[in-house]
C-alpha cells in the first residue's frame, strides 16, 4: 500500500511584536523580504516540494492573511486555521492534528530560506527511517536564544538545548506519524520543550542542514534574509 500524500502545515500564529517595534506595520506574516511577503515564500517552497495540500494556523488578528493568502494560491488545497494560542506548542498541535495519518512537513512563517534549499530538506529528510522525525538544522545562528543540536555520525540527534553544539534548529520539520499523535505531559508549554522532550524519551529524531536558513524576528533578521534572497537571484 502507498504511503499517503505529503500533507504541508504552517505555523503563523505569532504577534511579531519585536518587528511591529521596530516599525514594521504588516502582520508578521506579510513582511516583505526582497518584496515577497513571509508568507508567500513560504507555501512557494512547499509547492516547489510538491505539497499541495497545507494548513495554516494564524491568529484572530489576521484573518486578513487568510484572504490574501487564498486568493494568492487558489492552485492549492490550502485551509487556515483562525485561532490565537498560548504558545508555539499549541500551534503545533493544532496544525499537525489537521487531515491525520502519515508524515507532515512543518514550518513556522518566520523560518526563511532559500526554494531549493527546502527541496534539498525535503528530499533528504524523505529518506529517513518512516517512523523518524527530522527537523532541519543549519550553522547560520541569527537568533539571541539558539536551541542548540548535537548530532552523531549518522545524522541522529543526540542532545537539543545544550550549551554546545555547532548547529540550531531552523523551524523546519518533517514530522512522523507517531509524534503527530503522541500525548506530552501538560507542563510543556513551548515547542522547543517539546522537541527535547522527544529526545529524552528515545524518539528517533534526525538532523538535516539547510546552511542559510534565517528566523525573521528582528529587523536585521530581515537584512540578513535580503541579502541572502538578493546573492540567490544573481548567482
Amino acid at each position: 500500500m502507498s504511503a499517503p500524500p505529503l500533507r504541508g502545515g504552517i505555523i503563523a500564529a505569532g504577534e511579531g511584536s519585536r518587528l511591529r517595534q521596530a516599525g514594521f506595520t504588516v502582520p508578521k506574516p506579510m513582511v516583505p523580504i526582497a518584496g515577497v511577503p513571509l508568507i508567500e515564500s513560504v507555501i512557494r517552497n512547499f509547492r516547489a516540494a510538491g505539497v499541495a495540500s497545507l494548513v495554516v494556523i494564524v491568529n484572530e488578528a489576521e484573518q486578513a492573511v487568510a484572504d490574501w493568502s487564498r486568493s494568492r494560491f487558489a492552485d492549492l488545497d490550502l485551509e487556515f486555521i483562525v485561532k490565537t494560542t498560548r504558545s508555539s506548542l499549541a500551534s503545533f498541535r493544532e496544525v499537525t492534528a489537521w487531515r491525520p495519518g502519515g508524515r507532515m512537513l512543518v514550518s513556522t512563517v518566520d523560518a526563511w530560506c532559500r526554494e531549493a534549499d527546502f527541496v534539498r530538506f525535503v528530499e533528504a529528510a524523505s529518506r529517513r527511517p518512516v517512523e523518524a522525525t527530522v527537523l532541519a538544522v543549519t550553522p547560520l545562528v541569527a537568533d539571541e536564544n539558539p536551541l542548540r543540536v548535537d548530532v552523531d555520525a549518522g545524522g541522529r540527534i543526540i542532545g537539543l538545548g545544550g550549551a554546545s553544539g555547532d548547529l540550531v534548529t531552523a523551524g523546519m520539520y518533517l514530522v512522523s506519524e507517531r509524534v503527530r499523535t503522541r500525548v506530552a505531559p501538560a507542563e510543556l508549554g513551548r515547542l522547543r520543550e517539546f522537541l527535547g522532550w522527544l529526545c529524552q524519551a528515545g524518539e528517533p529524531l534526525f538532523g538535516e542542514v539547510v546552511e542559510t536558513v534565517v528566523d525573521v524576528d528582528r529587523a536585521g533578521d530581515v537584512a540578513i534574509a535580503e541579502a541572502l534572497a538578493l546573492a540567490g537571484r544573481v548567482s
